[in-house]
């Protein structure tokens, strides 16, 4: 099969709104840091605070290999089409399997953040959880049903 200059093509507008997404996972995950420094400033000894930064720390780390694997396959794109445009196709398959290969890298690393993103979250419910189970109040009738579901 010959590589056409429309093939790298096709891939740019898919690199570019990964890239859109990730940006955006950035900027959630630095205003959640950004929140996590306020609270711990105020309490430093509460322990799911320390878990979390530690848990956006490794987060972070992932989005910015994310985005790198991203651009570089996006880069890898541009040199393709310009090899392409050049006559120069057997290079230009070469890159282009590295481009798919950097975005495939890109993407692995997108879900195992997903997976750290979750577990995030499971520890902020198990700690509202945790304050839920410790607290009553008047309306404790209408949650508990929710909870004796869940107990069967």
């Amino acid at each position: 099969m010959e590589l056409q200059l429309s093939t790298p093509a096709l891939l740019f507008s898919a690199i570019t709104l990964l890239m859109l997404a990730y940006t955006n996972r950035f900027l959630a995950i630095a205003n959640l840091i950004r929140g996590l420094h306020k609270k711990f400033i105020e309490a430093p000894d509460e322990g799911i605070i320390v878990e979390q930064l530690h848990n956006l720390r490794r987060r972070l780390t992932l989005i910015k290999n994310m985005q790198l694997f991203g651009v570089f396959s996006f880069l890898l794109c541009v040199i393709c089409m310009y090899l392409l445009f050049r006559g120069v196709t057997d290079a230009a398959n070469w890159v282009f399997v590295g481009s798919m290969l950097s975005l495939l890298i890109s993407l692995v690393l997108s879900l195992v953040e997903i997976q750290i993103s979750t577990k995030a979250l499971n520890l902020e419910l198990a700690d509202m959880e945790e304050i839920f189970r410790k607290r009553s109040s008047g309306l404790d009738f209408i949650f508990r049903k929710d909870l004796k579901k869940d107990e069967e």
